[in-house]
């Protein structure tokens, strides 16, 4: 009989922690600012993943961060983005931006709409390596090649035309519509998260929603929807 098991552990969104203000409503994957769950401390090395809904015209003031890999992906509206090695850039869905802190980096955020709120996905991955020079990287990936399709959008090695990130990571995001079946191998002594962005799906027959994280180890993922989707899938050392 072939062994064809997965080990995953899910990450109910409804336990999320949460931050609520006046101009921002975050949900927290991972212990972050004043939530602390011991049990969600991050996986392997992600160690933040925020989702984050930004009123118009409001935003992060001008912060700080180093020794961290920092990944902003949008799902609706846009996201400005400003830094202290004099980037400035507007961050649409279907872009993976990527911020690595190094040595240190001040940078700020902001929803540049006066009329429509920005949603988006903050994620942090510490680095394999200290210490490093700070650095910034933008790429758009086109509808056509993240629908119904695992698109790689941040690897180690940058190849396939997706973002460098500092750790081995491979990020793949993908839209999916109604019908449509995905599967992917994970390969021994590798780890993997999925993150549900939008949607609602199945992976290997469980019911996942919008905010679902899932932690895995081994075997194949099954990933289909009956209403449509998008997710991030984290295939980590």
């Amino acid at each position: 009989m072939t062994q064809n098991t997965t080990t995953n552990i899910i990450h109910d969104r409804n336990a999320r922690g949460r931050t609520r203000m006046g101009w921002l409503d975050s949900q927290h994957t991972f212990s972050f600012g004043s939530f602390y769950d011991p049990a969600r401390m991050g996986f392997r090395s992600l160690r933040v993943i925020n989702d984050d809904r930004v009123v118009p015209g409001a935003g992060f003031p001008m912060h700080s961060h180093r020794d961290m890999e920092i990944f902003t992906y949008v799902l609706e509206g846009a996201l400005e983005h400003q830094d202290s090695l004099g980037n400035g850039a507007i961050i649409s869905p279907g872009e993976a931006q990527i911020m690595s802190a190094g040595t240190g980096i001040t940078h700020s955020e902001f929803n540049p709409s006066k009329t429509e709120p920005v949603h988006f996905l903050q994620i942090w991955i510490l680095p394999d390596t200290q210490r490093l020079q700070p650095r910034y990287e933008q790429k758009a990936f086109p509808l056509e090649q993240r629908r119904g399709n695992l698109r790689l959008i941040a690897a180690k090695d940058g190849r396939d035309g997706a973002v460098t990130i500092h750790q081995d990571v491979d990020l793949y995001t993908s839209v999916l519509e109604k019908g449509d079946v995905l599967h992917y191998h994970l390969k021994p002594n590798r780890y993997a998260w999925l993150q549900v962005a939008q949607g609602i799906i199945s992976l290997n027959n469980q019911e996942l929603r919008a905010g679902d994280g899932v932690q895995m180890y081994g075997g194949e993922l099954e990933i289909s929807t009956d209403i449509g989707a998008e997710i991030l899938l984290f295939d980590l050392a």
